[in-house]
């Protein structure tokens, strides 16, 4: 029998007004998104790049290394995509984005359970009379449990597109880790040619400090000369011996860094011979900047992935503030007897649907959401970066070498007229008619243009690779990506 007064109370709960009053108190509580968005926007592609730009059909190729004709930089460069332990944590990185890409597709599936279960209990006869009382009862239980949630908001969707937008570019930022590792070996195996050339200009110098220095002995004993020339004379000799050391030592150090980028022991120093004379002009590259660089560029494209994903994030975000549909369900077996557990009569079934409404949650919802709509701004912020910088790292490049093709055109007419007034010096020395000061001069002046000439060459290559990798190293957006995600719903990111 229901007291009166408890009646009455559930009447008056049960009525349309009071109703109206709950359900409005509490939706005026629940977890709301008001006043929360991004703030940051992406920078338009053709503000950045410029009217200038131009479609280029000269492009960097996947193995662009091999148009330099040195067999042993494309072995080098092979080794070392195999072996180099920074490309080991680019593709393990990119292996745990394919996973948690696969892990957050995982969670939008139903799942099955199958479960077996023992628990036994003694109840102690002062809490219940026999026969229940002292005595052991055990539950037998085997049964089958499904569960689905309903992704009635698309929250689960998008926080696997996000998942999936990262292991894309983790992919991305695989390809780029080869990309500068190629171009670092080939900078690397530059300077070891440029080390070469220095030791080269520095034996042609021996041999003419050894020359001179022979015409003053003669011009001394004749005694035309004094012993000051010929003590200048002779500490020319050893000067240009050091040179040659130190260009030796500069051929082994980039010796050993080139075994450490392949990753290889110092002993693989030994075995590297001389580099052929690299030639920039066989990289073929563009002389103006291209209006589709933006799509050629690793770095560029794994930003743009990263604002997709972030974008994805904020979707999951939201739909946590929405009701939230999941069903339940049970079947299997269960009894106190072990033999009675397979009839038919210890059957059960659980049906269990769920609606859940976040009400009240301390902020924790409208917390994550704008922690979203930052990373979001984040990602935004890096790729407008990364687009600026792609774009002046190419014009740099180009600007770069137009300037030292002129300049290495300069040097060697310097050079050669340094060579005839070096000639005409040593002529005019041998034969009475110039002065030791005139011969050196002129000698100083042509090792200084030959070492300047080495340099500006060395400057020309690695200016060269250098707009090889900022035009992307030959990366190809459209391509398949080595471990690619299969997300073919999420939307492009070129």
């Amino acid at each position: 029998m229901i007291p009166q007064a408890v009646e009455t109370a559930a009447a008056r709960w049960r009525s349309p007004a009071l109703l109206t009053v709950l359900a409005a108190s509490i939706l005026a509580g629940c977890a709301n998104m008001k006043g929360l968005d991004t703030r940051a926007n992406l920078r338009d592609a053709s503000s950045v790049v410029g009217k200038n730009a131009t479609d280029a059909s000269v492009w960097p190729a996947q193995d662009w290394w091999h148009s330099l004709n040195d067999a042993q930089l494309d072995a080098l460069i092979s080794e070392a995509l195999q072996n180099n332990p920074n490309l080991e944590v680019a593709d393990a990185r990119n292996r745990a984005a394919l996973a948690q890409a696969g892990a957050a597709d995982a969670a939008r599936a139903p799942r099955l359970d199958a479960a077996a279960a023992y628990s036994g209990i003694r109840i102690p006869g002062t809490v219940l009379p026999p026969p229940y009382g002292d005595s052991y009862a055990a539950l037998k239980m085997v049964s089958l449990k499904f569960s689905y949630d309903f992704d009635l908001w698309g929250g689960e969707r998008a926080a696997w597109e996000a998942a999936a937008g990262q292991a894309r570019a983790a992919a991305v930022d695989a390809q780029q880790a080869r990309i500068t590792l190629s171009g670092n070996i080939a900078r690397t195996y530059a300077q070891l040619g440029y080390a070469w050339s220095l030791q080269d200009v520095a034996r042609s110098e021996l041999k003419r400090s050894q020359d001179l220095l022979g015409l003053v002995k003669q011009r001394v004993d004749a005694g035309i000369d004094s012993q000051l020339q010929s003590k200048q004379a002779q500490a020319a000799v050893p000067a240009a011996q050091q040179q040659i050391e130190s260009a030796q030592q500069q051929i082994d150090d980039a010796r050993l860094e080139l075994a450490a980028l392949v990753g290889a022991s110092p002993d693989r120093a030994d075995q590297l011979g001389r580099p052929h004379v690299i030639e920039p002009a066989r990289l073929a590259l563009p002389n103006t900047l291209p209006a589709n660089l933006l799509g050629r560029r690793a770095d560029v494209v794994a930003a743009r992935w990263r604002v997709e994903s972030a974008s994805q994030d904020i979707k999951a975000a939201k739909a946590k503030f929405y009701p939230d549909f999941n069903l339940s369900a049970a079947v299997g077996l269960a009894s106190l007897g072990l033999g009675d557990l397979p009839h038919w009569e210890s059957r059960y079934a659980q049906l269990a649907p769920a609606i859940t409404l976040p009400i009240f949650d301390g902020g924790r919802l409208r917390n994550n959401l704008a922690g979203k709509d930052a990373q979001y701004d984040v990602a935004v912020a890096q790729y407008n970066l990364t687009l600026v910088n792609a774009v002046h790292d190419v014009a740099a490049q180009i600007s770069a070498l137009k300037s030292l093709q002129k300049q290495v055109a300069q040097q060697q007419d310097s050079i050669r007229i340094a060579r005839e007034a070096f000639d005409l010096a040593m002529q005019r020395y041998h034969g009475g008619l110039g002065n030791y000061v005139d011969a050196l001069t002129v000698e100083q002046q042509l090792y200084s243009g030959e070492m300047r000439l080495a340099a500006l060459n060395a400057q020309q290559i690695d200016a060269s690779v250098l707009l090889v990798q900022a035009l992307g190293g030959g990366f190809d957006a459209d391509g398949a990506l080595p471990g690619q995600v299969d997300a073919s719903s999420v939307a492009s990111a070129q």
